[in-house]
């Protein structure tokens, strides 16, 4: 009985992981490169990661003990990867946790302005004007209104996707296609 537990992940880990597998996923899909215009940098991806988890994390939240689990282990499993893009591009041991500091503190003003965006849609000024300044980098050439109508579509279908189905590790991400970003 001790050994299974010692063995057994705690509930949600699993979930966790493979919501955070989801979200890198939906995140790495080249439209949001090719036609969304976020740039294909090392910025454009963590800012597309950490919209995803954003959401995920957004819609878990209030969701009870399980659902609280689960978002702990998605944001364990975005924080892991991070650290681990920082020591593959060759960042040594000493400033990865400096790094790491920043890292978080921008993910939680990101997550923080992300849910007060969402909470005001169906008004897209907030969402726009964060994607511009996050995701878009404030250059002029960028789509943030076929971004923001993503990440509206996103938050709803989530919103609407059964929690039981999240907390299997299942999420339904709306599609970011080509058209969508130059419609």
């Amino acid at each position: 009985m001790l050994l299974q537990r010692l063995f057994t992940a705690p509930p949600g880990q699993n979930a966790g992981r493979a919501l955070y597998a989801s979200a890198a996923r939906q995140a790495r899909r080249p439209a949001f490169y090719r036609a969304f215009g976020v740039a294909d940098t090392v910025e454009g991806r963590f800012e597309l990661y950490s919209l995803h988890v954003a959401l995920l994390l957004i819609r878990l939240k209030g969701q009870g003990q399980i659902a609280a689990q689960t978002a702990q282990a998605l944001f364990d499993a975005y924080v892991l990867s991070l650290d681990d893009a920082l020591r593959d591009m060759g960042v040594s041991d000493v400033k990865v946790g400096r790094k790491m500091k920043a890292l978080g503190e921008a993910f939680y003003g990101r997550l923080k302005a992300y849910e007060d965006a969402i909470e005001a849609l169906p008004r897209t000024t907030e969402l726009e004007a964060l994607l511009s300044r996050t995701a878009f980098e404030e250059r002029p050439d960028h789509r943030a209104e076929a971004l923001s109508a993503y990440v509206g579509r996103a938050a709803d279908r989530l919103g609407r996707q059964d929690l039981q189905d999240l907390l299997q590790g299942r999420a339904d991400w709306p599609e970011a296609t080509m058209e969508q970003a130059h419609g």
